[in-house]
């Protein structure tokens, strides 16, 4: 099988953001955004997916954390679309729950072309650390949106709002392992004859 591998550099005014992923890789990181949670959010998404993930982001964190965070998204989900060419053989279909104390996060996916989000959670901080709460809605939209991904998203109920958002993480990552994951017997998992169209 050849290497899912993909890097991507994204520089802006705002923003210079360094993106490589490797699909099959064992889940190390080694991630540098300036925001310390969200950080630990995108070791949580490579540690659950077991995709190898680098990311370096110098950003304009003196005016707030959405250029920065809006602008990963975008780099990420480029590097992970690349990565996955012509996604012969993938599950495509991923979805997972995951409880983290009193919240139970859900996530599902399709690897399909087909950029989407929903997402269904509420937040009652502004800030986890020295990320915005409401960037997590953000991320995952650039995200999708450029990986080529339908993504639902929801917090069927919680009352930590790092709860929710550490537990949206890894039900993400663990629903991108599975869908990412390579079976021969899968062939091109469309009816349509391609998932790049």
């Amino acid at each position: 099988m050849e290497k899912r591998v993909s890097e991507k550099i994204r520089n802006t005014k705002e923003t210079k953001i360094k993106v490589k992923i490797d699909l099959d890789g064992s889940g190390k990181s080694n991630i540098c955004t300036g925001i310390g949670f969200f950080d630990h959010m995108l070791d949580l998404f490579a540690f659950h997916s077991k995709c190898d993930l680098q990311v370096k982001a110098d950003g304009d964190l003196n005016v707030c954390d959405h250029h920065t965070i809006e602008d990963i998204g975008i780099t990420l989900g480029l590097a992970v679309k690349e990565a996955l060419s012509d996604k012969v053989g993938i599950n495509r279909y991923g979805t997972f729950h995951v409880p983290m104390d009193e919240t139970l996060a859900f996530a599902s996916l399709d690897i399909s072309n087909r950029p989407y989000l929903v997402f269904d959670c509420d937040f009652k901080r502004e800030k986890v650390g020295e990320m915005s709460t409401e960037m997590t809605e953000e991320f995952f939209r650039s995200f999708a949106f450029n990986a080529g991904i339908t993504l639902h998203l929801k917090v069927l109920y919680g009352s930590n709002d790092h709860h929710k958002i550490e537990a949206l993480f890894k039900a993400f990552g663990h629903a991108f392992k599975e869908a990412k994951h390579v079976n021969e017997e899968n062939g091109l998992p469309s009816t349509k004859g391609t998932l790049n169209l």
